[in-house]
C-alpha cells in the first residue's frame, strides 16, 4: 500500500513531485529547468484524489506560468538587478524566479509559498539548478518587506482579495526601499494603473491553462 501524501512532510511532497512531474525547460527561461507536470489534468486529479480533505491549495507549482516567465527572463537579461542584494520571491511556485535570482548572484533568496509542496518543488528545482535558496511556508503578505530587498512577484493577480493584499504589500515595500518587479499577463485584478510597463514578452503556454498558445506578458516596476 502506497503511503498517503503529506504535503507538510519534506521527503513526502519530494517524492510526490518526482513520480509526478518532468524535467522541462520553460519555452522564455531555457536556462532554468523544472520540475513540471507535461499536462494538467492528471496532477490536478491526483492532487485532488491525495489532497482533497486537507484543503491544499491546486497544483499551480507545476506548471511555468506567464508572468514567471517573464519576470525570469528579465531577471537574467538584467543581473544587476539582484546582483549582490537580498530577494524574496512571493507565491513563489516553482521557484523560477528565486532560481534566477540566485543565478544572477543575489546574495540571499527566500523563496515563500504557503503550499508545502510549491515550497518542496522550490528546493527540488534550486539543487537540480546549482543554487542554493532558502524557503518559507509562512504567508508573508502580512510582514514587513526586508528593508532595500529586491521583491517578485509573478501571476497573483487572480483573486481579487489576493491582489488587494498583494498591492498592499507592495506599497509598503516601496516605503522600505525595496524595488519590485512584477510580472503579470494583466490577469483580472491587476491594476496596471499603478504600475510602470518595464519590458514586453511573447510567453508560450499551454491552452489547457491559458486558452492561447501564446500569453503577452509584461514585466511591470512596482
Amino acid at each position: 500500500m502506497t503511503a498517503r501524501l503529506d504535503p507538510a512532510d519534506p521527503q513526502s511532497a519530494q517524492q510526490f513531485i518526482l513520480e509526478n512531474t518532468k524535467p522541462i525547460a520553460p519555452p522564455l527561461v531555457p536556462e532554468i529547468m523544472l520540475r513540471l507536470a507535461e499536462e494538467s489534468l492528471p496532477i490536478w486529479q491526483k492532487s485532488e484524489d491525495e489532497l482533497g480533505e486537507l484543503n491544499v491549495p491546486p497544483p499551480y507549482w507545476a506548471f511555468a506560468w506567464a508572468g514567471g516567465q517573464a519576470v525570469s527572463r528579465y531577471l537574467l537579461d538584467h543581473p544587476e538587478i539582484c546582483r549582490g542584494r537580498t530577494v524574496l520571491d512571493i507565491g513563489a511556485g516553482s521557484g523560477i524566479s528565486a532560481i534566477a535570482a540566485a543565478k544572477t548572484g543575489a546574495i540571499r533568496v527566500l523563496a515563500a509559498d504557503i503550499d508545502g509542496l510549491a515550497v518542496a518543488a522550490c528546493a527540488v528545482n534550486a539543487g537540480a539548478n546549482g543554487v542554493a535558496i532558502e524557503t518559507t511556508l509562512a504567508d508573508l503578505l502580512d510582514a514587513e518587506p526586508p528593508q532595500g530587498s529586491v521583491v517578485i512577484l509573478g501571476d497573483l493577480f487572480y483573486e481579487r482579495q489576493l491582489a488587494t493584499r498583494v498591492t498592499q504589500y507592495i506599497d509598503r515595500a516601496k516605503e522600505r526601499g525595496c524595488s519590485v518587479y512584477i510580472g503579470d499577463p494583466r490577469r483580472s485584478y491587476f491594476p496596471e494603473n499603478r504600475f510602470t510597463p518595464l519590458a514586453e514578452y511573447q510567453v508560450p503556454v499551454t491552452r489547457e491553462l491559458e486558452d492561447y498558445d501564446i500569453k503577452r506578458t509584461t514585466v511591470w516596476g512596482g
